[in-house]
Order: structure tokens, then C-alpha cells, then sequence
């Protein structure tokens, strides 16, 4: 049997209760998304009158902070992560790879930042064409030699800067923030696109 992104359901069976520490989910670059982030997000897409697909792939969905607000605009979403944090199915996104996958699906998620790079990468390799890529990072991500050579390969077809600093949370705890609120901003990549980025702000 397989599931709507064209993988057998075994491959996202639940494992169970996790065995990690709260040590090793940090060591896991685990920081929570406000939901709030999301939903002023979604709101600027409604303004745009730009349009996610149905279907949509959180694959590091954490303790579904993004999943649920997305489930509640009636979206058809899939959610997975690495560690059991009690929330979606235990897929780790990096280590499965799957050649020519095409997902019809758009991939949405914060990922951990120091593999940022990666889920872009990986997400635009299975996804098929014209489905988007949409990740939740730092304004520095911008930054860098290695992710200029990802920004000339596969340019973000959109970049919806936040106008009002983010705050993510530590482990998922709602009441241990960072240490400072950060510029974050959406970026938007669909499959086969080839242009200059648009710039929009929140």
C-alpha cells in the first residue's frame, strides 16, 4: 500500500516511543517554528494570490507546530521527522533517498539549519516539476559561497522576507525562546524554474 507521495507505507511506520535524550534532540538542531510565522505567511500568499498545492510534505514537522496550522487551512499534509518528538510518522529525509521520485506534492518545512542546504537540495531532486520547495531559514542563508553555487544551479523563484523579526523555541518549549528573535525569511523554490528571484516582504 502506498501513501500520496508514491511510498510504500512501511517505509513511514511510527517506531514508537523515542529513546533520545533531550541532550541529543538539541544536538538534533531541534528549534521550533512559532506557529504564528506560518500564519502571517499564508496570509502574504493570500494577498499575492499565489497558491501552494493540496498536498503538502512536512519532513521535519518536530512536534507539528507547521503541520497543524497547515492542516487547519485544509490542507493534505504528510508529516515526518527523524526523531520521535510524538508528532507525524519517523522518516529521516536525508538518508532515504529515493532517484527520480517526482512527489506531486510541495515539501514545506524548517529544517535544521546546519542541513539547510541539504533538504533544499534533496527536496528538488524528488519533488516532480512545477511543485515548490518552500523553507523557513535565516536571512543569511543568502550567504556563502557553497549556497551561491545552489542559488545558480536551482534560484529561489520567490523570497518573502519577514518585516518583523521570528522567534523559534528551543526543543519545542514554548516558553524558552532564543536568545534573540531573527530575520527569517520564506524561500520558495518550484522545480524547473529558471529566473531572477522576487523579493516580497511580510
Amino acid at each position: 500500500m502506498k501513501d500520496w507521495t508514491g511510498n510504500k507505507k512501511t517505509t513511514f511506520v511510527t517506531l514508537g516511543a523515542s529513546n533520545h535524550s533531550e541532550g541529543e534532540r538539541e544536538v538534533n538542531d531541534f528549534y521550533s517554528t512559532d506557529p504564528a510565522s506560518l500564519e502571517i505567511f499564508l496570509k502574504a500568499l493570500e494577498r499575492d494570490g499565489f497558491k501552494l498545492h493540496n498536498r503538502i510534505w512536512e519532513c521535519a514537522c518536530g512536534q507539528g507546530h507547521l503541520s497543524k496550522v497547515l492542516k487547519s487551512k485544509g490542507y493534505d499534509v504528510l508529516s515526518t521527522d527523524k526523531i520521535d518528538r510524538g508528532y507525524g510518522q519517523i522518516y529521516d529525509f536525508l538518508d532515504n533517498i529515493v532517484a527520480k521520485a517526482n512527489y506531486q506534492c510541495d515539501i514545506l518545512t524548517n529544517p535544521p539549519y546546519k542541513y539547510a542546504k541539504e533538504f533544499v537540495e534533496h527536496s528538488l531532486d524528488i519533488l516532480d516539476y512545477e511543485y515548490y520547495c518552500v523553507m523557513f531559514l535565516k536571512i543569511q542563508f543568502l550567504e556563502g559561497q557553497e549556497r551561491r553555487k545552489l542559488f545558480d544551479k536551482h534560484p529561489p523563484k520567490y523570497v518573502y522576507v519577514n518585516s518583523a523579526r521570528q522567534t523559534c523555541y528551543i526543543n519545542g518549549d514554548m516558553s524558552k525562546k532564543m536568545s534573540s528573535a531573527t530575520c527569517y525569511c520564506w524561500f520558495i523554490w518550484e522545480k524547473g524554474f529558471k529566473g531572477e528571484p522576487i523579493i516580497r516582504w511580510i
